[in-house]
């Protein structure tokens, strides 16, 4: 293998259009973050107008696992009405109904009685485990989610906001070393309004909680809506500013719920009423860490294409110089394999059905991304972006099929059904199986995450209805048209591979080349599993989409360069280990997910670390596919390219 030398002509021509494209790119990037669609219509409301709020999951970031609000005995309604979900807020566990909280606008109300619970031993255990666990309490009023402003010491320092509140608490009574259980039965509203001074209509922009535990006193029997308490009273001022004398929860207990609700004149308009749920604590560290990886990765991918250049110009200048038979049969590198390069490999069906695959992925995620950019799948439309990426994935089936038997003709295949059955079965297949496994496990724990067997038939008609034809249209459109042919001819008796170098050893360069693909997300992958695992909102499209591309460009130049290597030694099986080479990175990616899990999370049921380690087991599975594929197709491209540019005897 030569060193790089030589001159390369016009060797910086490749990167005029990536820059072009960053920049692009970067204002993508500035303008996503203020810029989106509403998932609804503004709603007016005038004075006295009905505020229904509705309910959703409960949840925990120590099990993972959803549940209904109504699994513990809050105060309900006269009849609970479930609100119509999309197929994503299914398969993310919410379940959203009605409640027995009901607002005016703009007429505040204190001390509101609920309803009144006693409990028992069953009850009493119930929310103790739901305290234990930690588990929020999730409302929504207008389409917004409730959340408790947490103000930070530092005035200059934005509120953070947090979804929902605790369920309850844990603590000690003075001069007692026994720890308690203690609920959250008073809520102090605060419903913020932004007034249209002309009509005097009022649009809802925020909706915030003060949660309180109190235990509440009364004068006589118990009288449904008739009983005053003592410990909360409108009639005398007295409100609830504190928990210094707590609702404890245990057997026999009596609990009474209570709420105020208070209205706040806003200036923040209605278009811009996400922008607090969506600032984030670290955002400095955040855009710094994502650019420095972006600068870094861009500067090693430069490097790696200017060798290349340079390197491939000399060696197809000598090459294409080369006058006498002798001289040639001297020469060593890459062309000396050209008679093998392009023979078919090993279990090439099954690279076949994994390119179509990967194919598949790509089209899924590029499509997502760019309805995420433009705001369409905006926090404000709950699910939007699962029933998106399920339903982009049903359709871009056709390309698989296209992608998957336009290679299995290169390979001179003649059985383009089963290639086209097994593209449209084996990674659905898979992942199905796994999450079938999963889905069993939420089901024995009584969790609303389980997806129920409606749409569970509805996942099984969107594969089988639809995306299954969908492969076989495009692998009949694939096949039907005229195969690729090779630049060189492949010869009868397959060339002997020459002793490798300890470097050059399948494993070890599989293994490297995954490094840095992996580099190149790894720190927005951080902030991507905080928004899955930590419940937190994620919302940076615009710098997401820019590390799609970067990806892209970095599993292409790795494996092209490793390729390039292989071929210098005299090494032509290249086809599966260019789609390993990239791929690897999913293996890094796992490995990072195993890491997060131990030092970001506090799971400690096993049901919730096996739902971890699986849904962690199929994205990256699913990575593996993506990168593998795009590493495969940018060594495709090469080689051909480098041996349709030699004069070959």
């Amino acid at each position: 293998m030569a060193p790089a030398g030589g001159r390369c002509r016009r060797s910086s021509s490749p990167f005029a259009a990536p820059i072009s494209t960053l920049l692009l790119l970067l204002l993508l990037v500035h303008g996503a973050r203020s810029f989106y669609l509403p998932g609804v219509a503004p709603e007016d409301f005038t004075k006295g107008d009905e505020l229904r709020v509705k309910v959703n999951k409960l949840t925990s970031t120590k099990t993972q696992l959803p549940y209904s609000f109504y699994s513990l005995p809050f105060c309900r309604p006269a009849k609970i009405v479930d609100s119509a979900e999309n197929l994503g807020e299914v398969l993310r566990g919410d379940r959203i109904e009605n409640s027995p909280y009901v607002f005016k606008m703009r007429e505040p109300k204190m001390c509101n009685v609920l309803c009144r619970v006693n409990l028992d031993t069953k009850t009493a255990k119930e929310f103790k485990e739901k305290i234990d666990d930690e588990y929020r309490v999730n409302m929504i009023l207008d389409n917004l989610p409730l959340v408790v402003a947490i103000r930070r010491l530092d005035q200059e320092s934005p509120t953070i906001f947090q979804l929902g509140y605790h369920v309850g608490f844990k603590g000690q009574y003075s001069g007692s070393k026994e720890e308690k259980y203690f609920i959250h039965n008073h809520l102090a509203f605060t419903v913020k309004f932004h007034r249209d001074l002309q009509t005097d209509a009022a649009r809802i922009v925020g909706f915030e909680v003060k949660p309180y535990s109190i235990k509440h006193e009364y004068e006589g029997k118990w009288a449904e809506d008739k009983t005053r308490l003592t410990t909360c009273d409108p009639h005398t001022k007295r409100t609830v500013i504190n928990s210094n004398t707590p609702q404890e929860v245990d057997d026999k207990k009596e609990i009474v719920f209570t709420y105020d609700v208070d209205f706040q004149e806003s200036d923040v308009k209605w278009a811009s009423r996400w922008d607090a749920y969506l600032l984030m604590s670290d955002d400095q560290i955040h855009w710094f860490s994502i650019v420095n990886s972006l600068m870094i990765v861009l500067f090693l991918s430069g490097m790696v294409a200017m060798i290349m250049l340079r390197t491939l110009y000399r060696d197809i200048s000598k090459y294409n110089e080369l006058e006498t038979q002798e001289e040639a049969q001297e020469e060593t590198g890459w062309k000396l394999v050209h008679g093998d390069v392009f023979r078919p490999p090993m279990s090439s069906e099954l690279l076949c059905v994994y390119v179509g695959t990967g194919v598949q992925f790509f089209c899924m995620i590029l499509v997502t991304m760019l309805f995420a950019i433009l705001g369409f799948l905006s926090p404000s439309n709950r699910g939007g972006l699962m029933t998106a990426m399920l339903l982009l994935w049903v359709f871009m089936g056709l390309f698989a099929g296209y992608a998957s038997s336009r290679l299995y003709k290169l390979f001179k295949g003649t059985e383009w059904k089963k290639i086209a059955l097994r593209t449209a079965i084996m990674f659905p297949g898979i992942v199905s199986a796994i999450f079938f496994v999963l889905n069993a496990l939420i089901w024995g724990q009584k969790s609303s995450g389980a997806v129920p067997f409606g749409t569970m038939f509805a996942l099984v008609f969107l594969w089988f209805g639809i995306s299954v034809p969908l492969v076989f249209v495009g692998s009949y459109i694939g096949f039907k048209k005229t195969a690729l042919e090779d630049p060189v001819k492949t010869n009868k008796i397959p060339r002997q591979i020459p002793e490798q170098a300890w470097y050059m050893n399948p494993a070890f360069s599989i293994l490297i080349g995954g490094i840095l693909p992996f580099g190149a997300v790894f720190i927005e992958l951080f902030f991507i599993l905080t928004s899955i695992w930590l419940n937190q909102f994620y919302y940076i499209f615009g710098f997401l989409f820019l590390v799609f591309i970067i990806l892209i460009i970095t599993c292409a130049e790795i494996t092209v360069v490793l390729c390039y290597f292989q071929l210098c030694s005299e090494d032509y099986l290249w086809w599966w280990r260019s789609y390993l080479t990239s791929g690897s990175s999913a293996v890094y990616l796992f490995l990072y997910a195993t890491f997060y899990f131990f030092t970001k999370l506090e799971i400690t049921k096993l049901v919730s670390g096996a739902l971890y380690f699986g849904y962690m087991l199929i994205a990256s599975y699913a990575f593996f596919v993506l990168t593998g594929t795009i590493g495969f197709y940018a060594c495709f491209w090469f080689t051909r390219l480098i041996y349709s540019s030699v004069k070959i005897d």
